[in-house]
């Protein structure tokens, strides 16, 4: 079948729509009529060529919401007409997957990141010439997607699919952060680093959680107005002076647990130096440059550095409860969207590298 996607190829500076063909899917697979995609950090710096080796040209587009158009043999848990959140590839059976794990499955890097099928096919074609495709089992930048059964999360039809997307990636690494990998309870005191979609469901989920203290650090005056709106208990904006002392002066002997959402090497030393005695700080991207870790401030200490992908999160499971926690008010993330068409695709990937929008959701079908 013929579908506009938007493509990257090397040497634009955003994906551009183009006319391509969408093969039906296969056996375990679905086809998914695209209502919204979010726009994700991963998507612009693989649209750059920072990937773990992604090749081009490829659709990308990894937060995708939709209605199920039809089924591949075998398909048994989603029925043509249910709305899907798509987020992320797994095989199912390796030891993390039987453990509910999926984010780290044995075949992460090659299921998400390589731009093909485990048999090497894609699914998309331009005048017979292939196109990479399967990026985190979708590809959603496209009217239609074909994703894995696993990988389409089944929701409620009475929450607007338009606003659903970016439950697959940016908010549920946030907030599984803080709610799966870190534990984050009741009284706990955390400082999370950068308030993009990522730190802000964080700060969210820890509030949900019950966390006293709930520090958010930034440079960015608008976006610590929201963190305070959205839970945090106190902002700090770190071109005013040391963060780590304004910390420890909120904090008395440094919080229980620190989040960084950035890539900048000396954060990652800040978020270190916060943390009380047995403390954890968690990050969820690499440093950009080089960094060596404070090691004698951690051993001294019995402090913990974690790195965490996908909020620890099961899909399956975990998208499904902060759509209830959302119908319960308790867990506002549509606050961090804009809306785009479309069309407007290299704008919203322009208004997400300056900045000027936490979270870019394309919109492309009623």
């Amino acid at each position: 079948m013929k579908t506009t996607a938007a493509v990257s190829r090397e040497g634009n500076a955003a994906p551009v729509l183009e006319t391509v063909d969408l093969e039906e899917p296969r056996a375990g697979e679905v086809l998914v009529r695209m209502v919204a995609t979010g726009v994700c950090h991963t998507d612009v710096r693989v649209h750059g060529g920072l990937g773990p080796g992604t090749p081009r040209p490829i659709v990308l587009g990894h937060e995708g919401a939709g209605i199920v158009e039809r089924l591949g043999a075998g398909v048994t848990s989603l029925a043509v007409g249910d709305h899907v959140v798509l987020s992320g590839a797994s095989c199912g059976v390796c030891p993390n997957c039987r453990q509910n794990a999926p984010i780290y499955c044995a075949e992460m890097l090659p299921r998400n990141f390589g731009g093909l099928r485990m048999d090497r096919t894609s699914g998309i074609s331009q005048d017979g010439k292939l196109i990479h495709a399967q990026f985190f089992g979708q590809s959603s930048f496209s009217q239609f997607a074909v994703a894995g059964e696993r990988t389409a999360v089944k929701v409620p039809k009475d929450v607007p699919l338009e606003i659903l997307g970016p439950l697959g990636c940016g908010v549920i690494t946030g907030s599984g952060a803080v709610i799966n990998a870190l534990k984050v309870g009741a009284g706990n005191s955390i400082a999370i680093f950068g308030t993009g979609g990522v730190g802000l469901s964080a700060i969210m989920a820890a509030r949900l959680v019950g966390a006293t203290r709930i520090i958010a650090i930034d440079v960015l005056p608008a976006r610590l107005a929201l963190a305070k709106e959205l839970g945090a208990t106190d902002t700090l904006n770190s071109k005013d002076g040391d963060v780590v002392k304004a910390v420890r002066e909120l904090v008395p002997g440094g919080v229980d647990f620190t989040l960084n959402t950035t890539s900048i090497p000396d954060i990652y030393t800040q978020q270190l130096e916060c943390l009380s005695v047995r403390g954890t700080g968690a990050f969820v991207t690499s440093p950009r440059g080089d960094w060596k870790p404070p090691m004698f401030h951690l051993l001294a200490g019995g402090r913990k550095l974690q790195g965490i992908v996908g909020g620890d999160a099961a899909p399956q499971t975990f998208i499904p409860m902060l759509i209830d926690y959302f119908r319960q008010g308790r867990f506002p993330f549509d606050r961090l969207i804009r809306f785009y068409e479309f069309k407007d695709i290299a704008t919203a990937f322009q208004d997400m590298q300056r900045g000027d929008t936490i979270k870019p959701v394309l919109r492309i079908g009623g």
